[in-house]
């Protein structure tokens, strides 16, 4: 139930950041059930990308997040934004990032914030 309810919240938090940036899209026939699963099957493989690759870079790009106080991890969350639109790409997933700047910089700040709200609005089973 946890994977159900973190995979819906990354959801809405990626529907949020597309309807707030012209460089992050879906493209299919909007608010169809084409396009609410293509986003669900985004989030799934951005979950994915956060749980496997995400604390590896963390790990090797440690020196460089403390040397700017945690400023690079905005960098690296961009860059795992990027890496699932290549993912999907390669899918034939319908789903885009334009760009690393603004695109997917400002849509990772964007996913960041509102999972966080959703994370302490929604129980999280512990």
């Amino acid at each position: 139930m946890k994977f159900i309810i973190r995979t819906l919240a990354a959801a809405v938090a990626l529907w949020v950041a597309i309807q707030f940036l012209d460089g992050i899209t879906i493209t299919t026939a909007k608010y169809s059930p084409q396009y609410w699963g293509t986003l669900l099957i985004v989030a799934l493989i951005f979950g994915l990308i956060n749980a496997i690759v995400k604390p590896i870079v963390k790990t090797l790009g440690c020196a460089i997040i403390v040397l700017t106080l945690g400023v690079f991890l905005l960098v690296i969350n961009a860059a795992m934004l990027l890496l699932t639109s290549w993912i999907a790409g390669e899918l034939d997933i319908p789903f885009h990032v334009a760009d690393f700047y603004p695109s997917a910089f400002w849509g990772a700040i964007i996913i960041s914030v509102v999972s966080w709200i959703l994370g302490l609005i929604l129980p999280d089973g512990d």
